[in-house]
């Protein structure tokens, strides 16, 4: 069993003597946004940064979960909303009005920030990639803008898209009309109802998306909250797309040993003893996450097919989230007691700590990102209902895709719960998802371990942040050859050096261009100009180990410098 006091143990990054450089973060004040840029703020801070979160008065971070961090409120005229408010406000309305509302006083923020006396220098702002509004005023205060995507990799071309699918008629189909049912010639893993279930408002998304990207493309990378190897095919369709500096990170959870991801409701922890005592993986743990909202129809059908299957469940059900209900009083009448001991309901719970425990067999979700990732790591197969925005695309991906779940098609339907259950929990075809989905959890081990892909982007992440000199050092050290292409703070300085000074490489002039790249790389692997810039850094390569023999420039400075500190 799990200790129920510390949760897992894992894997924490090594503390790199880094120069004390701030980075300033704006993250959107939405959970499955919020969550995950303050685990990344986390991360970046053992990297030896100093870390300022400029964050909207909505929805703001508790601050004492970061002593470290310091946090700086701006308005986001969400106190003065008043009649402007529709009556069921969706995502696109939400993020809109923030971009809005918020652009002239986060401007201001970052202006002054950027100018602190007494204070290291600002290496870059990384924002949430939705504040679109955000890349015209680094530009204007001459800031590096990345960007944070907290969906899976392939959501992004999806919503690219989205304008697109309007245009085509897809949100006019109805379950009446045969193309609802049909694959998506551009993503033949989904169907025409998952674009559907995006938005209800898809012109108006569309619009806000088409913005968002524009600005995605005009930044100076990208972060994940995920890491290559499942979606390592759409990594390469992406270069194409969004030529920008790219870094799969995640799972960033797997780098911090505990998190208050979770403490967003209080916890209910009396149910572990129940937990405690059912065999291992016999239980259902049913979660749709802090923001998700079903009908009182939808949640009899739950509670009816959890009565049917006979299997045992933990049931999380927030305050609220039934409508028109405070919490779970529109439950069937001898609910409780046909279940007795073979159930228990919570308001909330530590959900990391509960999908690591033996007991979980599967992980019924509404297929937010963050919940999948959770999933994943502990190689806990999943049944998905998704809701809206990226879940459906990361449902379908869970199930058709990865075949680590199963989608409920016809959505909170008692008949189809019991059906997909059994399929999970009692036949055959659950050993290979549950076989499929450990797989996945051994690549996500493998990615953290030393030389292992989210470690490497981390480290390919703090180098490019800090200008690129440690990757130019790499190369000389190897003797490798270079293509260059800077992107901000020294990284232009370094790359002329290297092509014009030093002539070990060549610059890319052009930015990410397909025809000058094939130039540049014909010239570097084929032509004799390569050959030439091969023997140049070979030449330096052997200055470096001269400069580290007795008596070498480096062994001296280094001996100079120790000379210097003792005579203090």
């Amino acid at each position: 069993m799990k200790n129920h006091e510390g949760g897992e143990t894992t894997v924490e990054p090594t503390h790199h003597a880094t120069p004390c450089r701030r980075i300033i973060l704006f993250p959107l004040p939405v959970q499955g946004h919020l969550g995950p840029m303050l685990q990344l703020a986390s991360i970046l801070h053992t990297q030896g940064f100093k870390i300022i979160i400029i964050h909207a008065e909505q929805n703001k971070p508790n601050h004492s979960d970061y002593p470290h961090f310091t946090f700086k409120p701006i308005a986001d005229g969400f106190s003065d909303i008043g009649n402007h408010m529709p009556e069921k406000p969706d995502p696109s309305f939400y993020i809109t009005y923030l971009n809005e509302h918020c652009a002239n006083s986060f401007r201001d923020c970052l202006a002054r920030l950027l100018v602190e006396p007494n204070e290291p220098p600002v290496a870059c702002l990384i924002t949430d990639a939705e504040y679109y509004i955000t890349q015209e005023i680094a530009d204007s205060l001459k800031v590096p803008r990345v960007v944070f995507w907290a969906c899976n990799i392939v959501s992004l071309l999806v919503y690219r898209d989205l304008s697109f699918f309007y245009e085509k008629g897809y949100f006019n189909l109805t379950t009446k009309d045969p193309e609802y049912e049909v694959s998506v010639p551009e993503y033949p893993f989904l169907k025409v109802k998952d674009v559907i279930k995006i938005s209800k408002t898809p012109y108006r998304m569309g619009k806000y998306l088409t913005k968002v990207m524009k600005q995605v493309n005009a930044s100076s990378g990208i972060i994940w909250n995920s890491f290559n190897e499942p979606e390592e095919a759409i990594l390469k369709t992406l270069s194409h797309d969004f030529p920008i500096p790219r870094f799969t990170l995640g799972p960033l959870q797997k780098y911090l040993p505990s998190s208050t991801l979770d403490i967003i409701f209080e916890q209910d922890r009396t149910f572990f003893s129940w937990l405690d005592a059912q065999a291992p993986k016999s239980v259902i743990y049913v979660s749709f996450g802090s923001l998700a909202r079903i009908t009182k129809s939808e949640f009899q059908e739950v509670a009816y097919g959890l009565t049917d299957i006979g299997i045992p469940f933990l049931w999380v059900v927030r305050q609220g989230m039934v409508e028109g209900s405070e919490w779970i009083e529109c439950l069937p009448e001898k609910f409780l007691e046909e279940v007795g001991d073979r159930g228990r309901i919570v308001k909330w719970c530590p959900q990391k700590e509960v999908l690591a425990h033996d007991a979980i067999g599967c992980f019924w979700t509404h297929s937010g990102w963050n919940s999948t990732l959770e999933g994943i790591c502990d190689g806990v197969p999943m049944i998905c209902s998704p809701s809206d925005v990226g879940q459906p695309i990361i449902a379908r991906y869970v199930s058709d895709v990865w075949k680590i779940g199963i989608l409920l098609e016809n959505g909170l339907e008692r008949d189809g719960i019991k059906r997909v259950v059994k399929r999970l929990m009692l036949d055959k075809e659950g050993e290979d998802i549950r076989s499929r989905i450990n797989i996945l959890k051994e690549k996500v081990n493998i990615s953290f371990q030393e030389g292992g892909s989210s470690r490497r982007s981390l480290k390919s992440l703090v180098d490019y942040i800090l200008s690129g000199w440690n990757s130019t050092l790499e190369s000389i050290c190897e003797g490798v050859p270079m293509t260059c292409s800077p992107s901000f703070v020294g990284q232009p300085i370094i790359a002329r050096y290297v092509s014009d000074v030093w002539k070990i490489g060549i610059l890319l002039e052009n930015g990410l261009e397909r025809d000058g790249i094939k130039r540049v790389v014909k010239r570097l692997m084929l032509d004799k100009e390569g050959e030439d810039i091969r023997g140049r850094i070979n030449i330096l390569k052997e200055k470096v180990n001269i400069s580290f023999q007795e008596g070498g420039s480096s062994r001296r400075s280094l001996k100079s410098l120790v000379d210097y500190i003792l005579s203090f």
